[in-house]
């Protein structure tokens, strides 16, 4: 499974978002800028936060992106879906269908087992991802970067939040 390089970017950026103190918004330069990431694209997977109402946004100078709910509120899962949408990541086409030895007639019931076994495997992912809320991946972000660069980072940020 390829997910689009989307996904990374949102994930990044709503850890990001995450830290914006209360009313200030962050624009998607800023954002790309931190990510290096064009300004073009990222603003893409931006929209798609913004759609599935896990962002606000504003316009004008100080205008950006910010957080619709706490991390807290927020899981893995609704960013990709926000991203990717919520279709399955597989889709059965039924070849078995075209088997040649199958006589006249005859009909298999339900889906066959490597239809069951893929969207069982698709719902154990999706499962993880919505266990795993924006607000645990800020902690291990917390524990895993350096202090001076989680500072440094932190007031880059604000400085360029409106």
């Amino acid at each position: 499974m390829n997910l689009k390089s989307q996904v990374e970017w949102a994930l990044h950026c709503c850890a990001i978002l995450a830290g914006l103190p209360e009313g200030r918004y962050l624009s998607t330069k800023a954002l790309a800028e931190f990510h290096g990431l064009p300004k073009e694209y990222l603003s893409k997977a931006l929209q798609g936060l913004s759609q599935a109402g896990l962002v606000n946004t504003t316009l004008g100078p100080t205008g950006g992106y910010r957080l619709a709910r706490m991390p807290a509120e927020l899981t893995f899962l609704d960013i990709v879906e926000a991203v990717e949408g919520k279709s399955r990541t597989f889709i059965c086409n039924d070849i078995r269908a075209n088997n040649p030895c199958r006589p006249a007639g005859f009909c298999e019931e339900g889906p066959c087992a490597i239809a069951r076994i893929m969207w069982e495997a698709d719902e154990a992912w999706r499962e993880k991802l919505r266990s795993v809320k924006l607000s645990d991946l800020v902690e291990t972000l917390s524990k895993d970067i350096p202090r001076d660069l989680w500072k440094s980072s932190f007031e880059w940020v604000l400085d360029r939040a409106g």
